[in-house]
């Protein structure tokens, strides 16, 4: 071994130890890696820099900024209440239903941003069909990882497999290069699960109760502005454009509360909803050009001040001068010079009409003003604190217009029009053009430490190439394997990355063994391509522990579970995943058969 390889090792053993014990952040971690390979000479500053410009990194961006695009226009809500609502009574259906479509789900977007969605909605569904969360919350996170094999762009991992194969000098990856495996492997996982459902762990959940649930229900009222777009059309596809975190409860037609008006009966212009509904639905209600909340038509001009008008909450505050008022009596616009728009109670009835609401300790009131009087009003003894707004605006009425974006950025990218990064890149900058998602929001998006983690662990795999240490590994373990089948290979492969990914991230271990792969199908003249698929499907769709999967971390908790709760159901679905991409790897790189021989 020469210096570079000494020297690398030490780096790699140093990286893993980082890693792996997390005394730092993944994403400082890469970045320490990096300067250490220019400093020590194994790399040059162009090489380790190559990472922040390179294609994974850039389509990974691209990936959040649509992700957040179809989170902002209610698509991803949309969807997972669909899914909650198909999922029928039964275990057996909900696992049939929501394992697909959650995997669908989670093909062109973050799986874990897909099981953080689908959590709340499938623990409601368990309570209210009176079936345990744990059945159904652990089927739902495997199924997000299992979506990420049906394209190219799902996971960091087939990028950077990809990435790898080019620098080889082979054709690459098509972005529905592996979709023919990740087909096989979902299909493989509901059944396995279906089959396996009696073994899961029989556990309410630490959210059983619906109590974190209740910050849902802020009463307003809604005004349908006069030339609205929803003036003459039923009410029912009003409620169904905003979705089920909306419930009426009183419809006001010329002052007069109806009782003979109902879903069918279409709106006219004036007519004032009386309604309860949840933060983000709350915040949408106003950027909907049709509606608008009745506070801020009727005493909007009062809100004078400097700065955007926003909204913002506040909560009464114990002995306030608010208590047992009506906001009607406070005169709350023209004393203040900020609206009431909505308004929250823990217990106890709140009147019909947000007017006539006598205020309680506790209550949380929903401001719309300017930060200028924000800035006076969070002075005032009368209230205990003065916070931004947790809702956050769905833009629903651009739904079909992100619809078409990602249909547009898929189809661009698959008929390669123009390369991948720049068709992603181009969805991405079309979701903020055609504001389907703000700027800042789309910033907020991208997740910087896997962004950063990514260009920071390429330079790894130059460096395990260019020093000859992956050369020198891949021999290694040809001595071990010599005469073995080319499927055991690829077993062993997929078996190393599985075990790897446990204490690294799925990206970590296919740059790690990526070249490992490649040395080894090129010392046995075979193309490296399906050995490296299979490093990286042994890196994404491993469910050993819950640490493997950020998204296995997320259900832990809710679904009760334990460390040997995902080994017991995780083990035998790993090995059949393992058997099954192996299989279709040779299949579809190596001329192998596609069913078993019967003699």
């Amino acid at each position: 071994m020469d210096f570079s390889q000494i020297a690398f090792l030490l780096i790699l053993g140093a990286a893993l130890y980082l890693f792996v014990s997390e005394r730092l952040r993944v994403d400082v971690t890469a970045m320490l890696t990096l300067l250490a390979l220019v400093l020590t000479g194994v790399l040059d500053s162009k090489q380790a820099l190559s990472g922040f410009a390179s294609e994974p990194a850039i389509i990974v961006a691209a990936v959040f900024v649509i992700s957040g695009g179809l989170a902002a226009t209610g698509i991803t809500e949309r969807l997972g209440q669909w899914i909650g609502r198909a999922a029928g009574h039964g275990e057996g259906r909900a696992i049939a239903v929501t394992m697909p479509a959650v995997a669908a789900l989670s093909s062109f977007t973050h799986h874990v941003m897909v099981t953080a969605m689908m959590l709340p909605i499938l623990t409601r569904f368990a309570k209210s069909r009176g079936l345990s969360a744990s059945r159904l919350l652990m089927p739902m996170s495997f199924a997000a990882s299992l979506g990420t094999t049906l394209t190219l762009v799902s996971a960091p991992a087939f990028l950077l497999a990809d990435n790898l194969l080019e620098r080889t000098g082979s054709p690459g990856l098509g972005i529905f290069s592996i979709t023919p495996i990740g087909l096989a492997l979902i299909a493989i996982g509901v059944l396995y699960m279906l089959a396996a459902r009696w073994f899961l762990p029989k556990r309410g959940g630490e959210h059983g109760d619906d109590g974190y649930l209740r910050l849902d229900r802020y009463r307003t009222e809604l005004v349908i502005v006069d030339g609205s777009r929803w003036s003459t059309r039923p009410l029912a596809e009003l409620q169904k454009a905003l979705g089920d975190r909306f419930v009426m409860t009183g419809w006001l037609r010329d002052g007069q509360r109806r009782q003979d008006l109902g879903p069918s009966s279409p709106l006219i212009s004036g007519d004032i909803l009386l309604v309860e509904a949840s933060a983000d639905a709350l915040a949408s209600l106003h950027d909907d050009a049709g509606l608008d909340l009745n506070a801020i038509k009727r005493f909007g001009e009062h809100a004078d001040g400097d700065g955007e008008a926003q909204l913002v909450q506040a909560v009464v505050a114990p002995g306030s001068e608010f208590i047992g008022r009506s906001v009607r009596e406070l005169d709350f616009a023209r004393r203040f010079h900020a609206v009431i728009a909505g308004l929250w109670r823990q217990q106890g009835a709140v009147a019909p009409r947000l007017s006539d609401a006598r205020l309680r300790e506790g209550d949380l009131l929903v401001l719309w003003g300017r930060p200028a009087r924000f800035t006076e009003l969070a002075a005032h003894h009368g209230f205990l604190m003065l916070v931004p707004f947790a809702g956050e605006a769905r833009r629903r009425i651009r739904a079909p217009l992100a619809l078409a974006i990602l249909a547009l950025t898929v189809l661009t990218a698959a008929t390669e029009w123009l390369p991948a990064p720049l068709a992603f890149l181009l969805g991405a900058v079309a979701m903020v053009a055609t504001r389907c998602v703000d700027v800042e929001q789309a910033y907020r998006e991208i997740d910087v430490r896997i962004f950063v983690m990514i260009a920071g662990v390429i330079p790894l795999g130059v460096a395990m190439e260019q020093t000859g240490t992956a050369q020198l590994l891949a021999q290694g373990m040809l001595h071990v394997i010599a005469g073995w089948s080319p499927l055991m290979i690829l077993l062993v492969m997929f078996t190393a990355a599985a075990l790897l990914t446990q204490i690294l991230s799925d990206a970590a271990t296919t740059v790690l063994l990526g070249p490992i792969a490649i040395s080894l199908a090129q010392s046995l003249g075979l193309p490296p391509t399906p050995f490296v698929v299979c490093t990286a499907l042994g890196a994404v769709v491993a469910f050993l522990t819950p640490i493997g999967h950020h998204g296995n971390l997320l259900i832990l908790g809710p679904g009760q579970y334990r460390f040997g709760d995902f080994l017991r159901i995780g083990l035998p679905l790993t090995t059949l995943i393992a058997f099954v991409s192996a299989w279709m790897a040779r299949w579809l790189w190596l001329d192998g058969p596609l069913w078993p021989a019967l003699s």
